[in-house]
């Protein structure tokens, strides 16, 4: 089973929403040192049930992605292919996280895949 392990919600001004949600939620917000601009969120203490997630730009139009967790990336591409659905973005690599892309189910939903590059043994 491939487990939903992050989210990420996407505005016109990230830096603003991250905000709301911060001052809302309690959310801690940090920059992500990476080469896009891209707000982390930490939505409660590890080892509690739940998900953290980030804020981007708007450069798709859903809202929201939620992002699962595979063994591999290539493998269940041809699975959202075969199935019915589509490769929208990627794939990418994240620096020091691992690799990355974004489909669209049948209904076209998005929907992101991740392969962490250090997987727990």
């Amino acid at each position: 089973m491939n487990r939903a392990v992050h989210f990420e919600i996407l505005a016109d001004d990230p830096a603003r929403v991250s905000s709301f949600y911060h001052d809302v939620l309690g959310w801690e917000i940090a920059s992500w040192a990476g080469n896009q601009s891209y707000w982390l969120a930490t939505t409660g203490p590890e080892g509690n049930p739940g998900i953290n997630g980030g804020f981007m730009h708007r450069h798709f139009p859903q809202a929201v992605i939620n992002t699962s967790d595979v063994e591999s990336l290539e493998a269940t591409i041809q699975k959202v292919e075969a199935a019915g659905g589509r490769l929208v973005h990627g794939p990418n690599d994240v620096s020091g996280i691992g690799r990355q892309a974004y489909c669209a189910d049948p209904e076209g939903n998005l929907f992101g895949l991740m392969e962490f590059s250090r997987r727990e043994q």
